[in-house]
């Protein structure tokens, strides 16, 4: 995939799709009963790194250096 379209796909992924995943989570976790504050956390923080295994291509190597020709 061209290195431009990666950069648009990764603008997308993390101004249009993460706020809409986060708010989509914590809605979710509001409609369930208060757990323990551990569990919890465990949670919010596995479903915090669980998004960014299906998009790892997209942000791969988009911080590299450019070479010079």
């Amino acid at each position: 995939m061209n290195i431009i379209y990666r950069k648009k796909l990764a603008y997308f992924i993390l101004f249009i799709f993460l706020p809409t995943y986060i708010v989509f989570v914590v809605t979710i976790i509001s409609f369930l009963d208060r757990f323990n504050i551990w569990v919890e956390l465990f949670v919010y923080v596995l479903l915090g790194i669980v998004w960014v295994f299906p998009f790892k291509f997209a942000f791969k190597g988009l911080a590299a250096k450019k070479e010079k020709k």
